[in-house]
């Protein structure tokens, strides 16, 4: 799991489930509009100050984005976990060969 790229995806969604454009967001926030297409995208690292500023734009406190970062890494981490496979016990006759 990359932060970046899940951070981008957390960011995108609620962006669009506002209604808004990059082009709004970027401008609330006085980003390019290419760095906020970067950081949806997961290209590029969004520094404190950057994401702050963006979760400004978009009215959400920051509390709220790494929230649902973190269910998503939990998720992620849960789906790519190893799994433990059950031993059977060795037997008597396998442990004399």
């Amino acid at each position: 799991m990359l932060f970046r790229e899940e951070l981008g995806e957390v960011l995108r969604e609620y962006r669009k489930a506002q209604g808004r454009t990059l082009r709004e967001v970027a401008a609330q926030a006085s980003v390019s509009l290419g760095y906020l297409s970067e950081i949806e995208r997961g290209e590029k690292e969004a520094s404190s100050e950057m994401l702050g500023a963006i979760c400004l734009a978009l009215d959400l406190p920051m509390s709220v984005v790494l929230h649902d970062l973190a269910g998503r890494a939990r998720r992620i981490e849960a789906m790519t976990a190893p799994v433990a496979l059950p031993v059977r016990a060795a037997t008597a006759e396998a442990s004399a060969a």
